[in-house]
């Protein structure tokens, strides 16, 4: 298969990227490179420095005629989305309408978009762990690009017949990643153990639901082979991490002593969520493999070696 991955040069691109190559299919990665490093991308890889707000992208992606396109080139943070709202929504929204526009003219089979659980906002513990059925009520501009971008792909499936599939994914986690996004406490941890500075736990800290990445490229390798298409999956590990759980861990792998302080509880931090995976696991065959504590030591063995 012929795939374009936008934003292949960053974090989960990059695994993504690499799931695909193992079984010899032809990629192409797209990237700005503001956020990913074209460093992460394989040699074996046809790579594109090239911005999705760019209408430029259009007549190159149309050119090369793809069977599908995994859209992962985004704006992936609450806090900037909060900081430049202009920003957020035509880095995720009109790029994504530039790559739809030309997956629609070049018959694209399937478009893979990677959404996020912040298009739920927050949900009573009562009605976790969530599914895809689940009320989307955005609390920040990040989850509204995120669910405005959904319902772009309902429409133009509708409209012109485009499949897609969209995956919410939980808290990513893994090797390749900076220390901001949702998953990024993982990130930001790993460096404070680095540094051997204290690692900051702000109010009574967040139980999150943490995904490895490598995880994530396997429910989207599943996504562009399956044929239960204009479907929208949770990938999730279904459970919850609080942040002096992940400490203790990241004790256990590092074999440290970690100094941990208290700071003031900010006002864009996010409630607890948890996702619910069956609806992935039946119709994928998916399910999460990296259990916490092996998807650490992934990461801390990364990050010890290349950082």
């Amino acid at each position: 298969m012929k795939v374009l991955v936008t934003g292949g040069a960053g974090f989960i691109g990059s695994h993504v990227v690499r799931r695909l190559l193992t079984d010899g299919h032809a990629i192409t990665v797209l990237d700005n490179g503001s956020t990913g490093d074209f460093a992460n991308v394989p040699s074996d890889c046809d790579s594109w420095e090239m911005d999705v707000r760019s209408a430029a992208v259009i007549p190159r992606i149309m050119k090369a005629r793809f069977d599908a396109i995994v859209h992962l080139a985004a704006q992936t943070t609450v806090k900037d989305s909060l900081a430049d709202p202009a920003f957020d929504a035509m880095e995720n929204i009109i790029g994504t309408v530039n790559i739809l526009e030309a997956a629609r003219k070049s018959d694209v089979q399937r478009v893979v978009f990677s959404s996020a659980a912040a298009v739920y906002g927050d949900v009573p513990e009562n009605q976790q762990p969530v599914g895809e059925l689940q009320e989307r009520k955005p609390n920040s501009f990040y989850g509204l690009s995120k669910k405005t971008v959904e319902d772009y792909l309902i429409m133009y499936q509708r409209r012109y017949g485009l499949p897609y599939i969209i995956l919410r994914l939980a808290d990513v986690y893994g090797e390749r990643q900076s220390d901001s996004g949702e998953g990024g406490v993982i990130r930001a941890f790993i460096k404070k153990i680095k540094e051997n500075s204290a690692i900051t736990i702000y109010g009574q800290g967040l139980a999150q639901d943490f995904i490895y990445a490598g995880d994530v490229a396997e429910g989207i390798y599943a996504a562009l082979f399956t044929e239960e298409v204009n479907a929208i999956y949770n990938l999730s590990s279904g459970t919850v991490t609080d942040s002096q759980a992940l400490v203790r861990l990241l004790e256990d792998v590092t074999w440290k002593k970690l100094e941990v302080v208290s700071g003031a509880a900010g006002s864009q931090q996010q409630g607890n969520l948890v996702l619910d995976y069956a609806k992935a696991c039946e119709k994928l065959g998916w399910k999460p493999r990296t259990s916490l504590k092996k998807g650490l030591k992934k990461t801390v063995s990364y990050f010890t070696e290349n950082d």
